[in-house]
Formats: C-alpha cells, sequence, structure tokens
C-alpha cells in the first residue's frame, strides 16, 4: 500500500506528457483556467468565452472570485483574457472586466 501511494505521489501533472497541441474548446478552457489559476492564485468560477485564434492559438475568457463578502452577490468577479499558443502554453493575459456578482450585464 505505501509503495502504490508512493508511486501515485511521485506522478504528477508536471511529470506527465501532454498532447502536442489543443484540439478542442474543452481543452483550451481547461488549460487556461489551470494556468491562469496558477498564476493569479483566485478562486475560479468558471470559463465564459472560448475562441480559437487566426494563428491557431486560443483566446479563452476565466471568470475568478478576486473578493469575497457576505452577502455573496456582492462578491467581486473578474473576468480575464488567456492568450494560448497552439501547444496550449500561456502567453499573455489581461483582466477585461470585474464587477459584482448580483450585478446585470450591461
Amino acid at each position: 500500500m505505501t509503495e502504490t501511494g508512493e508511486r501515485r505521489r511521485g506522478t504528477s501533472a508536471r511529470t506527465t506528457t501532454r498532447d502536442p497541441e489543443v484540439r478542442t474548446a474543452r481543452d483550451a478552457a481547461r488549460r487556461a483556467a489551470e494556468q491562469l489559476g496558477d498564476l493569479i492564485r483566485h478562486r475560479l468560477e468558471g470559463v465564459s468565452a472560448v475562441r480559437r485564434g487566426e494563428d491557431d492559438g486560443w483566446t479563452v475568457h476565466v471568470d475568478v472570485l478576486e473578493v469575497a463578502r457576505i452577502p455573496d452577490t456582492t462578491s467581486l468577479l473578474a473576468t480575464y483574457e488567456v492568450g494560448l499558443d497552439p501547444a496550449g502554453d500561456l502567453l499573455q493575459y489581461r483582466r477585461i472586466a470585474r464587477y459584482r456578482r448580483g450585478a446585470q450585464d450591461q
């Protein structure tokens, strides 16, 4: 049992091999969210948009919780635009919107 546990601990996302390309919008969304989450350390709320770029890369909009408040409807969220290359590696990101959870779209 210990040997199995050690073997599991030894394998991580860093040691697994990735596909050479992101083939689907789902893959792009997952990779963008993972990499952005590692950088900004905010809780991810979800992905609101995925678009294949003209250069075969991807643009993904990731929604994150920036400031948690009580009641929850007053929490501050943000949408980040994440640019990925064709392999799914993060090239750039920027915050494009910040809003209260309870606010309506404008």
